[in-house]
C-alpha cells in the first residue's frame, strides 16, 4: 500500500468513530481521510480531509449515497464503524467498488444477535450465561423459576446497554418489559440472562485469513453518567485497565471460531465472570471496533512507543487494503498491563497507573 490511500470512514462523527480517525492520522501512512455521519452535527468532530452528510442506514438511499461518495472521492477503502452501518454495507458491499475488511453477513448476524450468538457459542461448549426468551409476558415468572435472582433483562439487538435492567424478581422484569412494549419494541427482542457478578472485560481483536493477528483485552470498572441509567451501563467505558489472562484469550478466541470458522477483520468480545470466576462470553461482535479499540491503539503508538502495528485502525486498513505483514506480531497481550484509561466528557482522557503516575492523552 502506498502512502495517501484514501480511506472512508462511516459514522466518523461518533465517539468511536472519531478515535478511529485519530488513530489514523496518528499513523506515518499519511492518509487521505473522508468521513460521513448522518449529523450535521457530529461530523463536524473528526479531523477528515472531507466530510459529507448520509441518510440513516435504514434509508433506501444510504448505500446509494455511499457508493456516489466512493466514486466521487476515488476511496481505496471503506470502514463503517457503527455495527449497524457495517451490517447493511456487509450485505452490498460490491455497489460500493472499494475495498472493505467485513465478515460475511450471515455471520454478522449472528454477531449482532445476543440469542443467536448465544446458542452458537453453547453449541460449541463455551460458557455463555443461562438464558430464557420470551414470547409473552406470562414466560417471565417461569424464567425467575428456572435461572433464578436477580435477572438481566436486555435486548437482542442493540449496543450501549439497550433494553438492559438488572430485576430482583419477575414483577419488577414485567414492569420493565411491558413499558417498552408499549412504546414499540417487540415482546421476542427481549431475553432474560442469569446475573454474572464478576469482571466485565472486552477482548478485542483483529484477524486475517483465518488467523488471529494480534488483540488485546482490557477490564470495564466504570461508565459515564452510570448514575442515571437504569442499567448502570452506558456502553462506552470511563474506566478501563489493561489486563492479561490465559484463560481470557484461549476462551475469546474459541468464540470468534464459533461464530466465523474464517475470521478476517476486527472482533470485539465481551466476556463477564461469574461467582465461580469462570469467563462467560456474553457478546461477539463480528466486524466492530469497540469504541475505545482504536484510542488504545493510539496511546499505544503516541504515549507507549510501542511499534506501528499496535495502532489497531492503521493495521486493520494495511490488512485490509492487502498489505503483507513482514513483522513478527504477538497474537495476544499486545499491550502492556497495569495502564488505566480515565476519560470523561470535557476533562479530556488520561493514562494512570496505581502508582498514581499519569499522562494526559487527550
Amino acid at each position: 500500500m502506498k502512502p495517501g490511500e484514501r480511506v472512508f470512514v462511516t459514522g466518523a462523527g461518533g465517539l468511536a468513530g472519531v478515535n478511529f480517525v485519530r488513530a489514523l492520522r496518528a499513523s506515518k501512512r499519511g492518509y487521505y481521510i473522508v468521513g460521513s455521519d448522518f449529523s450535521k452535527y457530529h461530523i463536524v468532530y473528526p479531523d477528515l480531509d472531507s466530510r459529507y452528510l448520509t441518510p440513516r442506514h435504514t434509508d433506501p438511499k444510504f448505500m446509494p449515497r455511499l457508493a456516489e461518495i466512493v466514486r466521487q472521492e476515488k476511496v481505496d477503502f471503506l470502514h463503517p464503524q457503527p455495527s449497524s452501518e457495517a451490517f447493511v454495507i456487509s450485505g452490498d458491499r460490491k455497489r460500493l467498488h472499494c475495498k472493505v475488511f467485513l465478515p460475511d453477513q450471515n455471520v454478522m448476524k449472528v454477531g449482532q444477535d445476543k440469542l443467536l450468538t448465544q446458542q452458537a457459542l453453547r453449541k460449541e461448549g463455551i460458557p455463555v450465561a443461562k438464558t430464557s426468551t420470551l414470547s409473552s409476558v406470562k414466560d417471565i415468572e417461569g424464567a425467575f423459576s428456572s435461572l433464578g435472582s436477580p435477572l438481566w433483562v436486555r435486548a437482542r439487538h442493540g449496543a450501549g446497554g439497550r433494553l438492559s435492567l438488572l430485576c430482583n424478581d419477575a414483577e419488577e422484569a414485567r414492569h420493565w418489559v411491558e413499558l417498552w412494549v408499549k412504546r414499540g419494541s417487540r415482546i421476542d427482542e427481549f431475553i432474560l440472562q442469569e446475573y454474572l457478578p464478576g469482571r466485565n472485560i472486552a477482548w478485542d481483536s483483529i484477524w486475517k485469513d483465518g488467523r488471529l493477528v494480534t488483540s488485546y483485552a482490557r477490564e470495564r470498572l466504570e461508565y459515564p453518567f452510570k448514575h442515571i441509567s437504569p442499567s448502570g451501563i452506558t456502553g462506552t467505558p470511563s474506566v478501563a485497565r489493561i489486563v492479561r489472562d490465559s484463560r481470557l484469550n484461549d476462551v475469546s478466541q474459541r468464540a470468534v471460531k464459533a461464530i466465523d470458522p474464517r475470521p478476517g477483520g476486527a472482533y470485539s468480545i465481551d466476556v463477564k465472570e461469574s461467582s465461580k470466576g469462570e469467563m462467560c462470553v456474553t457478546e461477539v461482535d463480528s466486524g466492530k471496533f469497540h469504541s475505545t479499540m482504536p484510542l488504545w491503539g493510539y496511546i499505544a503508538v503516541k504515549h507507549l512507543g510501542l511499534p506501528w502495528y499496535a495502532n489497531f485502525a492503521d493495521l486493520y486498513v494495511r490488512l485490509g487494503m492487502g498489505e503483507s505483514l513482514t513483522e513478527s506480531i504477538p497474537p495476544t497481550d499486545l499491550l502492556p498491563e497495569g495502564y488505566y484509561l480515565l476519560r470523561d466528557m470535557d476533562v479530556g482522557a488520561f493514562l494512570w497507573k496505581e502508582s498514581g503516575w499519569k499522562e494526559r492523552v487527550l
